[in-house]
């Protein structure tokens, strides 16, 4: 059981991943607890929203598209590097 929400979709089901790995050979169920209208509702609509954008982003097979695992070192310095432009 999920009590505390990770702010980071990742964590959380890394979490969940380790109550598979654990001995265990019968199904698993997860729950998440979260009350409607507090905090950790608003928590949950957030995840679920980075949950869709990387999804978009990375597709859901898990591997990144060619064009973003297949940049040299400095195109990807570029793509993170911080202009003082506004660009």
């Amino acid at each position: 059981m999920h009590y505390d929400r990770w702010w980071n979709p990742a964590v959380e089901a890394q979490a969940t991943d380790r109550a598979y790995r654990i001995g265990q050979d019968r199904p698993v169920q997860v729950h998440r607890l979260i009350a409607e209208g507090t905090i950790e509702d608003r928590i949950a609509a957030m995840l679920d929203r980075k949950r869709e954008l990387a999804d978009t982003v990375l597709g859901t097979g898990g591997d990144a598209p060619p064009e973003l695992t297949e940049l040299t070192d400095a195109e990807l310095t570029e793509l993170v590097r911080l202009r003082g432009d506004g660009r």
